[in-house]
């Protein structure tokens, strides 16, 4: 099989094979994924303490596991994952199928004589993100409350979505952080557009990756990005979680606003608060995720070709036996 080359994917079948390897990559990882939004959630004043004292705050990544277990018991560091994984599989989902979609449709029209280039790569993926995100933010948002909320305030699902709606943004308040999200588009489209580069230089005309070769090319190209996004991704955290005390409950209106707010009181630096458990969560998320959607896109077209094979004979048994019931006409006896 490993000299066999892979064919071309439907839409669905990449959608479910990127889907299933998120889905796994995160549930495996969840626990870094509630470190490093309390982490990037969190307020200093002046890198000296909390603004609040009843405001945890973490010193490391290690602190903040050991004090949420300790707090909250080890269902604290799963708090909103059922949500989360909804969020994952929808967003992932929507991605790869956006993205299939799209680069084929490049691919048939613009004609091109090899490879895209980098830049267009980048600019497939950020459409497929952009398109992605209108319909999967509101889970996005609900979540990040979930994981930002105290053990005694923490919700339901369907009640954090309530409490958002009714709170002072109203509906829209699903979609708060959608600038931000589609400014972010470029986070997924710099992974995917550096990973299919990668992939091209190391390992040129292999159409089937071996799973650490897909989870090292996974790893160095999610870490490249987000290293360049990664004060984007803190402004939306911030967007979509609760106000801090200082802001005495007042939403932020931009990730503009939220930059700026953490600037003027915990520095530049702070921009890249949480990049620890950012960076180790992304490295293991899309190692796996592009190690496990490799095989199942595999599997997939395995399965495919299974089923189409099994139709195929039982169209022919059906042949087979509609010709042998009917029976020719015995000839006519003639008197003499």
């Amino acid at each position: 099989m490993a000299g066999q080359s892979k064919p071309a994917i439907s839409p669905w079948g990449g959608a479910v094979a990127g889907a299933t390897g998120a889905v796994l990559a995160n549930a495996l990882v969840y626990p870094l994924d509630i470190v490093k939004t309390r982490l990037q959630v969190q307020v200093r004043s002046d890198g000296k303490g909390p603004t609040d004292p009843n405001t945890p705050v973490y010193n490391s990544t290690w602190d903040a596991i050991t004090r949420i277990v300790a707090e909250e018991g080890t269902a604290g560091l799963y708090a909103g994952i059922h949500g989360s994984l909804l969020g994952v599989a929808s967003t992932n989902f929507a991605y790869f199928y956006w993205y299939t979609v799209i680069r084929t449709l490049y691919t048939k029209y613009a004609k091109p004589t090899g490879a895209p280039s980098t830049t267009i790569e980048l600019s497939l993926g950020a459409l497929a993100g952009a398109v992605a995100q209108l319909f999967t933010i509101p889970v996005a948002v609900v979540t990040t409350r979930q994981q930002t909320a105290s053990k005694a305030d923490r919700k339901g699902l369907l009640s954090t979505a309530r409490e958002v709606v009714e709170g002072p943004d109203g509906l829209s308040g699903l979609w708060r952080g959608l600038k931000a999200s589609l400014v972010l588009v470029v986070n997924p489209a710099i992974t995917y557009g550096a990973y299919e580069r990668l992939k091209t230089v190391l390992f040129p005309g292999k159409k089937n990756l071996k799973p650490w070769e897909a989870f090292a090319l996974g790893a160095m190209s999610k870490a490249l990005a987000t290293i360049a996004t990664q004060p984007l991704i803190v402004a939306k955290v911030g967007l979509q979680s609760k106000p801090p005390p200082a802001r005495n409950g007042k939403p932020f209106s931009s990730f503009i606003e939220v930059m700026k707010f953490i600037i003027e009181n915990e520095g530049v630096m702070s921009l890249f608060k949480g990049i620890g458990p950012q960076i180790l969560k992304g490295l293991l998320v899309q190692g796996i995720l592009m190690m496990t959607k490799e095989r199942v896109e595999l599997m997939f077209v395995l399965l495919l070709r299974y089923l189409k094979a099994v139709r195929l004979q039982q169209l022919r048994s059906a042949a087979q036996r509609a010709t042998q019931s009917i029976a020719p006409a015995a000839p006519l006896k003639t008197s003499n």
